[in-house]
Parts: structure tokens; sequence; C-alpha cells
């Protein structure tokens, strides 16, 4: 199988490329550089250049293109590079699969940010059919995200959008920015903590990514474990496993000065079920948030 990806360069993209290489697919890199080697081919989506050709002939195209979700919450200019980056990318990609003779399928970047806070209906489990709320940066523009794969939806391409959740591995945020801080001491529940937070594992994200490109999965697709703790039962499973207390909390005012628009992000719930990918036949490596994080606190291979 041919593989497309765009946003190759970050933690996950680099981490999917290694996956799929290893199970014997053919893989090309869309790069913002000037291409050097034979598995590259350089686009500019701002400009809206991508070979067509190249992604005409492939069997799937992945973008995981998209400026850093971290960043200055107070900062007008990270927001709109937040949206932007997302938006453009995937918005290219559709319109050129469209056009395509034979439109390969599409996994396009999303996160599972798009259901926002449900703790208002009662937290019930958000499968992929569930509705999205509220107007918070995340959920707006990860409904945004999710318009743009439209073309090659109407295409007849197979559409698979990947509602990920965080990423929890010792090399990358957000758990290498907790670490740090839960090792001194510093673990603490955030508002009342009752706000479900869906995580995954690493080996859980790509190898789920990687299902969805081998197997006829289409639509929305939750990358999360399937038991989502609450943000409470997450800050006492990172406490235990670096054998520290966990009886702070941070008041909910707090974290709305302090996190801006993320706030509701942090204080949202979302009790999100991966229930696509259940139903699909995948075999989660890691079910619950100790599997998940024991899994990313393992000493590397």
């Amino acid at each position: 199988m041919h593989v497309v990806v765009a946003g190759s360069s970050g933690f996950l993209g680099q981490a999917l490329v290694r996956a799929l290489r290893g199970r014997g697919h053919d893989v090309t890199r869309l790069v913002r550089r000037d291409s050097t080697s034979a598995d590259t081919s350089r686009w500019d989506p701002y400009a809206g250049v991508v070979d067509a050709g190249l992604v005409g002939a492939a069997d799937v195209v992945v973008n995981l293109a998209g400026s850093p979700t971290m960043g200055n919450p107070h900062s007008g200019k990270w927001a709109t590079e937040l949206r932007r980056s997302r938006i453009t990318t995937t918005a290219l990609l559709a319109r050129t699969i469209a056009a395509a003779d034979r439109p390969p399928a599409f996994l396009a970047g999303n996160g599972i940010s798009y259901y926002g806070d449900h703790r208002d209906a009662g937290d019930p489990v958000l499968t992929e059919s569930a509705d999205s709320r509220g107007d918070a940066l995340l959920t707006t523009v990860t409904r945004e995200w999710q318009a743009a794969t439209t073309p090659a939806a109407e295409a007849g391409a197979r559409v698979a959008v990947l509602r990920t959740a965080p990423v929890l591995d010792r090399a990358s945020a957000p758990l290498n920015l907790l670490l740090p801080l839960f090792r001194l001491g510093g673990a603490a529940r955030l508002g009342d903590g009752r706000q479900y937070f869906p995580v995954i594992s690493l080996r859980d994200w790509v190898d789920g990514v990687v299902f969805v490109a081998e197997h006829d999965v289409t639509g929305p697709v939750n990358l999360c474990c399937p038991d989502v703790p609450t943000n409470a039962e997450f800050t006492r499973a990172l406490a235990d496993l670096v054998h520290r207390p966990a009886f702070l909390k941070v008041p909910s005012p707090l974290i709305r000065a302090g996190a801006g628009r993320m706030a509701p992000e942090v204080l949202g719930s979302v009790r999100a079920r991966p229930a696509a990918l259940l139903d699909a036949g995948y075999a989660f490596h890691d079910e619950d948030v100790r599997d998940v994080l024991a899994t990313a606190l393992a000493p590397s291979a």
C-alpha cells in the first residue's frame, strides 16, 4: 500500500511513518522544504501547491499537519495559526483527493475536543455519533477542521476523521511537562476533578491509525482508551506511578484566569469511547489510564 503522509516531521507523524514502513507499506512524506530524497515530496499548502499526481496515485493520504496545540492561550496569533494550519492543509488535500480519477482514502487528523463539554448533560458516553457542544476554541476548530474534508467525501473517497485524545508518552507533551511537576510533589487535580479526560497511549494511537489505514473504517474515529478516566483518576494514577502524593487542587477560577481560551478544554468533560475502532475489531493494548501511563513511563527499548 502506498501512503502519503503530511505532518510527518511531528512526534506522531514520525511514529506513524515508522510503523507503516515496518508493516511493509511504501510511504511518501509531504515536506515544506525542497525535496532531497525519493521518499519526500515538496508541498506548500498556503500557496495551494501539492503534487496532484502523487496524491491521486496513493492508496491512503494521512494529514497530521498543524501548528502545536500547546501554546500561549492568551495569544490571538497562536489561535489564528492553530485554526489556519489545520483547515488549510486539510482543505487542500481534500480538494486534491476529490479531483483524482480514483480518490484515495483520506485519514484526516482531528481532535477529541470536537465533542465539547458534556457535563451538563450528565456525562453520557460519547461515541462517534454524539453531538458537538459549545464554542470553546478547540471545539470550534475541530468542527471546521472536519468540515474541510467534505470535498473528498463528496467525491466518494473513504474519509476517516481521527478524533485524537492527548497522546501520552514521556517524550512528548503533555506528559513530559507534567512529569517534573508531579515528581516534585505538585500533583493536583484541576477544579473538582470530576471532568472526564480522554487519553491514549502512543502505541495505541499508532496501531489504531494503521488499523484504520488498512481496514475499511469510515467516518469519525475516536482515538482514546476505552475506559476514560476523570481528571482526579488521572492525577492519582500518575502520582502513584511516580510515588508522590496527590492531595492538591487547582481552583477553577485560577484555571480560567491562567488558561484563558483553553480553560474549557481543561475543565470540560468528554467521556468518549472508541466505538468505531472496537466495533471494527481493533484490540487495544492499553484499556485504562493506569495501562496508558505505565506504557508511557516504561523504559525505552
